[in-house]
């Protein structure tokens, strides 16, 4: 469940990373929507690295690096 959470906001994150670029590209110079998508993606990245955290902390998520 940890897991496809994490995927959910990798992936609301990459949508919110595009949606800023297409507000970069299109809108006028007035426009605060592109300001407002970066916020949105600083706030997933991160609610992402907390459930990380989280997950590392609680134990459901392991590394299993060899160093």
């Amino acid at each position: 469940m940890l897991k496809a959470a994490i995927v959910l906001m990798l992936l609301a994150t990459v949508a919110s990373l595009f949606s800023g670029l297409v507000f970069l590209v299109k809108d006028d110079e007035n426009s605060t929507r592109l300001l407002k998508a970066l916020t949105v993606r600083v706030t997933l990245a991160a609610l992402t690295i907390g459930l990380v955290a989280y997950g590392l902390i609680s134990g459901q998520l392991v590394s299993h690096a060899p160093f």
